[in-house]
């Protein structure tokens, strides 16, 4: 028996699939805001990294994280201090992740997370979905739906697959110790397939770095790399 047309035919058939899912590989979007004002340019000033929720006050995933922010730091030339008692800056730190919601994707080429309109849904919901120790501040809301008529536009044969899609986020402020002035305030977030903390927080306060400390008022959109899926 000859099959060889029966291998041909599959082949033609996972082309378009295959393309299809390497569209799903590409990158996320970060939304970036950050405020500054009379942030000292680095000059030898000491640091310290410190939880702004006081429930991760001591844990070792917060200390990862602190970590990551504190080497983006010394990067632009700021100095680690001994402790948060004799830094010159107060660094506080946030992190968390929403619970996901299903969204329908196009098998096309459409971005499944950031399609025409989505713009205006940066600002509020992110006080229910975390906690308290959040604080409340933007996330997604009520631009969501229209960018998703947008999205499907195209693709192959009109199909659709429902994801959930996991809104996370960083918020970090910089204080002055010795008057306890405010100097930054930033936030960075983004919506992704992966709710998974160790790889979120490490590209999202990638972003908050990129071109730090940015200029006062701006909100800049940041493409950072998927995560790489297992086979």
């Amino acid at each position: 028996m000859n099959l060889n047309p029966m291998r041909n035919r599959f082949a033609m058939l996972a082309a378009p699939l295959l393309l299809a899912l390497s569209a799903c590989a590409t990158p996320f979007n970060a939304n970036v805001s950050r405020f500054q004002a009379e942030l000292p340019a680095p000059a030898g000033q000491t640091f310290a990294v410190v939880p702004q929720d006081p429930r991760n006050a001591g844990g070792l995933e917060f200390a990862q994280y602190a970590g990551i922010v504190a080497a983006q730091l010394q990067k632009v030339g700021y100095v680690p201090a001994a402790s948060a008692q004799t830094a010159d800056l107060v660094v506080q730190f946030d992190y968390g992740v929403d619970r996901g919601r299903d969204r329908l994707r196009n098998n096309g080429f459409a971005d499944p997370f950031w399609g025409p309109g989505w713009g205006p849904g940066w600002g509020g919901r992110w006080g229910g979905a975390w906690g308290p120790g959040w604080g409340g501040w933007g996330g997604w809301g009520p631009g969501w739906g229209p960018g998703w008529g947008g999205a499907w536009g195209g693709g192959w044969g009109g199909g659709v697959d429902v994801v959930t899609v996991f809104t996370s986020g960083i918020d970090m402020k910089i204080d002055r110790r010795a008057d306890g002035k405010r100097l930054f305030e930033g936030k960075a977030e983004a919506s992704s397939s992966s709710n998974r903390l160790p790889y979120l927080v490490p590209k999202l306060v990638e972003a908050m770095f990129t071109n730090f400390p940015g200029s006062n008022g701006e909100t800049v959109r940041i493409s950072i790399a998927p995560e790489k899926k297992k086979s």
